[in-house]
């Protein structure tokens, strides 16, 4: 299935002028834990699907009270400098939508 049809939310935000926050939320527990247990998400997963380097995420994290996986990775271009597109970050959720994942 694609993460899309998995999760509640995916959606992403600044964390700050370089950095960008992407959350993705889940209703179902048995779902959230699933994916925890067999790393399904991980820095790897988000990395390649923003066609990252590794190290660009500098935090990753799964959050079991709010069944979410919260990562930050640094902006290719900062928030409202030359040539950006998206000042508060919000519309950088999309490469994460057809994530591949196999309960």
């Amino acid at each position: 299935m694609k993460l899309q049809e998995l999760a509640r939310t995916i959606r992403s935000k600044n964390a700050g002028s370089f950095m960008i926050t992407v959350e993705i939320i889940f209703d179902d527990p048995d779902i959230y834990f699933a994916i925890k247990e067999k790393k399904l998400i991980t820095q790897k997963t988000i990395a390649d699907a923003y066609k990252i380097p590794l190290e660009s995420i500098q935090d990753f994290v799964y959050y079991d009270p709010g069944l979410g996986v919260k990562a930050n990775f640094q902006r290719l271009i900062p928030s409202g400098g030359p040539f950006e597109t998206d000042v508060y970050g919000c519309q950088q959720y999309a490469p994460l939508l057809n994530i591949d994942i196999n309960i």
